[in-house]
């Protein structure tokens, strides 16, 4: 018998182990380590320069430098959003924070779970002016979940278990974790928590039984129900629980901008997108709809219109875990605070014993969806100067790279088409930013998700005015083997600003010419620009090279590429509904609004 394996003698006296002394750099290095963070986005300085010299030595986390902090933060929410991972952002102090801001009031914005770790100047100089002193967790507090100063090197694990539960748990979020100089220099014993323990953050997951029931009984009862789904059920991955719970009842259903693909496109049951850019039969499914579930979705102002004038004959049951949500702007009748997946599946279980009792019957209802279908299908013309139909070019996109792939996008037309018409048969391949609407999203976003997932393909659909926001990540891109593939929508314009001065400003297009596409002087040139970028770069201005160019950029994989698709630049988004109205003026095409019943 080998000795390993012999019993070895018991002992009443308890094994002491001394905690190691690590600097506060090396604790937060130890910290992510622990808590299973691989990669990470940032840009070094001066506060932030110590963790810096210790992340260096890491081999199990892969350190990514950014062109721009604003880079680091969508990159983050990229990888975050395609994996349901954390994203993690790290900056230095003052100016270096504050280009993080954006990135992180559109995680707060999306619920996207995010830490970011900015480094501070010493606590001693704090208060004082000192060079590259900004007050950050002052600045992000209305914009993260929490956010936390230490000046202590013993406080760094605690700080960042912390973190992490916070962003990832309830509703998820960003959190900011900025660390003095001195914090991150000085030693302490590294004491790893054995439990994060907040008093006072307790987010509801399991929801009231009694209110699922009174919803499931609701559903039994409708006659025209629809199931609202936001982009809560992604977050709480969620998405086969919702396709059991659809497919059981056989209600219709509407994915919101940040619910795409959590509900296959492909199921009959999914009427599409709603909003003010939605298709006509979810927009007017929910207005004519006697029950709306809203299934974490927070009833946007792009969703609702007029909100007065929202869904006026249905009731409402709204299911979110974030109870600010409810009735925040629409009163619930059966408000159900509760994580989307658990709720989901109680509230399937409900239905089938209510249905017993009482047989729901959507026959009538889903005659007059179909006529909605049939009569409003989503589309486009094409348009009539010779130049390529956008909608056409993000459709090609989709179809050729298929499902699996995943899609990020800026914000504007090309978003919205982007939106609609690519199919989504999964959750996480669509990636926006839906609730800030920040433009340079796109570059930096599809750069993280292909970092997350580095055997799908990933795009980003951009356009002209959002790439010149953050095109240098491209820069990053190639240095890092991150070969994206870049379609840029190039109307030579602020697309999405340009339509409303035409539609609801007489044609004045005040300040909205960017001079890049057909006609112009193209300051920049966008090909020489992606060249010098060290990027497969390729410019298309006629339908028929559409496909090849595509092609390439699917069979190209030892860089990034970047697609100029010269498009026209009075292509509109069409459906809309006007800001301001209601949901019913909505217009299938320009001076094209549907039929309208009152009853």
């Amino acid at each position: 018998m080998s000795t390993d394996s012999m019993p070895r003698p018991k002992s009443n006296t308890p094994v002491v182990t001394t905690p190691e002394m690590l600097t506060g750099s090396g604790a937060i290095l130890r910290s992510l380590e622990n808590l299973g963070i691989k990669d990470v986005f940032g840009l070094p300085g001066g506060a932030i320069m110590p963790f810096y010299d210790e992340l260096m030595a890491s081999t199990a986390i892969r350190h990514i430098l950014v062109r721009h902090e604003q880079g680091a933060g969508h990159a983050a929410e990229g990888y975050a959003s395609s994996s349901g991972k954390v994203g993690v952002a790290i900056a230095t102090s003052g100016p270096g924070a504050t280009n993080l801001v954006t990135a992180i009031a559109d995680a707060y914005m999306d619920s996207v779970p995010l830490i970011a770790i900015t480094g501070q100047v010493f606590s001693t100089s704090m208060g004082t002016d000192a060079f590259q002193e900004v007050d950050i967790v002052g600045i992000t507090m209305p914009s993260t979940k929490h956010s936390f100063l230490v000046t202590k090197p013993e406080d760094v694990p605690a700080t960042l278990a912390a973190a992490y539960h916070i962003a990832t748990t309830g509703r998820p979020g960003p959190v900011l974790v900025d660390v003095t100089k001195d914090c991150q220099q000085k030693r302490a014993p590294f004491i790893w928590p054995p439990k994060v323990d907040l008093p006072g953050y307790r987010p509801v997951v399991k929801a009231h039984g009694r209110q699922v029931q009174a919803a499931a009984q609701l559903l039994a009862e409708a006659e025209r129900p629809v199931f609202y789904v936001g982009g809560g059920v992604i977050r709480a991955n969620a998405s086969d629980e919702l396709f059991e719970l659809a497919e059981r009842v056989g209600a219709p259903l509407v994915t919101t901008l940040m619910a795409r693909g959590a509900f296959p496109d492909s199921n009959t049951l999914n009427l599409g997108m709603p909003g003010m850019h939605g298709t006509v039969p979810a927009v007017l499914a929910l207005q004519e709809a006697d029950l709306v579930i809203s299934l974490g979705a927070r009833f946007d102002d792009r969703v609702t219109g007029k909100p007065s004038e929202f869904a006026p004959l249905a009731k409402i049951v709204h299911v979110d875990i974030d109870p600010a949500e409810i009735g925040k702007i629409r009163m619930a009748d059966v408000p159900i605070v509760g994580d989307a997946k658990d709720v989901i599946v109680d509230l399937s279980a409900a239905f089938a014993e209510a249905s017993i009792a009482t047989k729901p019957d959507y026959t009538g209802w889903w005659v007059r969806l179909n006529e909605l279908k049939k009569q409003y299908p989503l589309g486009y013309t094409l348009p009539d100067d010779g130049l390529l139909s956008p909608q056409q070019v993000i459709q090609r996109i989709g179809e050729m790279s298929g499902p699996e792939a995943v899609y990020a996008s800026g914000v504007g037309q090309h978003q919205m088409w982007a939106a609609q018409f690519i199919k989504y048969e999964r959750p996480n391949a669509w990636l926006n930013s839906g609730g800030a609407g920040t433009m340079g999203y796109g570059v930096p976003a599809a750069m993280g998700a292909k970092v997350a997932n580095p055997d799908r393909v990933v795009w980003a659909i951009d356009g002209d005015g959002c790439f010149q926001m953050t095109n240098q990540e491209l820069a990053t891109c190639t240095i890092n083997d991150i070969p994206i593939k870049v379609a840029i929508i190039n109307n030579s314009s602020l697309g999405m600003v340009r339509q409303w001065q035409t539609l609801f400003y007489d044609g004045r297009h005040s300040f909205t010419d960017l001079n890049t596409g057909h006609g112009t002087v193209m300051i920049p040139d966008f090909v020489k620009l992606a060249d010098a970028y060290g990027c497969l770069a390729i410019r298309v201005t006629k339908p028929e090279e559409v496909d090849a160019a595509i092609q390439l950029a699917l069979d190209t994989n030892d860089r990034p590429v970047v697609i100029d698709f010269i498009v026209s630049r009075d292509a509109m988004v069409w459906p809309m509904v006007p800001q301001g109205l209601s949901n019913s003026s909505v217009q299938y095409a320009r001076d094209h609004a549907p039929e309208w019943e009152e009853d």
